[in-house]
């Protein structure tokens, strides 16, 4: 199968790329590394009329730390944050993730802002957001807004970005005093995507977790947060009694979907596991 035929446009700006985004609505479609919008093209999963190309947007891009948070331009490639030290250095957990994401060719194609955007919730992007607070920075014709993660992704490759309106950059707090961040998937082979993942987040002091923020990948419509696990794990001293209530709450808050290989119920057993291993991680001696 092949796409359909399609108008092609490479913004110059913008500025440029918003208007032809609010002349065309519903039926244009931003293209950046590709890596996902070419292949659903491809499958006639999207038919738009209209493909406006950012990808010389060079100001959409990069990495630094500014008015003390870790800013990350749309177009950054998913290599660029692989291989940041200032991702290693303020946002470890995105340098985890980043080696799980399909395969060398595409992680120096795909971007940040595309992964995003697209919202798929068996990729990791989205769950590394949500583990960690970020904000996602969006322009309109009415200026910029800032989404909270937490509130950003709606359901299945739906978000709270608008059609007429540009995804910029994503904002994550720096990594505090005591914090330590995990990230694990399991697939059924490197580069696949992940039957079940976790991205998770906390500021340790002994025996004790706190600020603490799991979120799960490919177990849902969208990047999920276990709240109950969360309160559950942070009521007091960790002990092999709280750990065990902790996955029963995550059992209980989780619903899966089963896939062509993998029922709900193996599915949330995976959970479990990596619940278990995400709390072994955070609470061993980096030393």
């Amino acid at each position: 199968m092949k796409s359909q035929a399609f108008d092609y446009v490479r913004a110059e700006s913008a500025q440029h790329a918003l208007a032809l985004l609010a002349q065309h609505g519903d039926d244009a479609r931003v293209l950046a590394g590709g890596q996902t919008l070419l292949a659903s093209l491809g499958m006639r999963l999207a038919q738009p009329s209209l493909l406006v190309d950012i990808g010389d947007l060079t100001d959409l891009a990069g990495i630094s730390v500014d008015h003390g948070v870790l800013r990350i331009g749309a177009l950054t490639r998913h290599v660029e944050i692989e291989e940041s030290p200032l991702v290693a250095l303020h946002a470890p957990l995105l340098a985890q993730a980043a080696p799980h994401i399909a395969h060398r060719a595409i992680r120096n194609r795909g971007t940040f802002g595309g992964a995003l955007a697209y919202a798929d919730p068996a990729a990791e992007w989205p769950a590394c957001v949500l583990a960690l607070g970020g904000t996602l920075v969006l322009l309109g014709a009415g200026g910029e807004r800032r989404v909270a993660a937490d509130d950003f992704f709606r359901g299945l490759y739906s978000t709270a970005r608008r059609d007429d309106e540009l995804l910029l950059a994503c904002e994550l707090p720096l990594l505090a005093a005591g914090e330590r961040q995990r990230f694990s998937e399991l697939a059924r082979r490197q580069g696949d995507y992940a039957i079940a993942g976790l991205a998770a987040r906390a500021v340790v002091q002994g025996s004790q977790l706190s600020q603490l923020r799991l979120a799960w990948l490919s177990l849902g419509d969208r990047p999920l947060r276990s709240r109950a696990a969360e309160q559950v794990l942070q009521g007091g001293p960790l002990s092999a009694q709280r750990i065990a209530d902790a996955e029963a709450a995550l059992r209980a808050e989780l619903s899966p979907f089963a896939d062509l290989t993998h029922s709900a119920a193996a599915k949330l057993q995976m959970a479990a596991t990596l619940l278990r291993r995400a709390v072994a991680n955070l609470t061993r001696d980096p030393a």
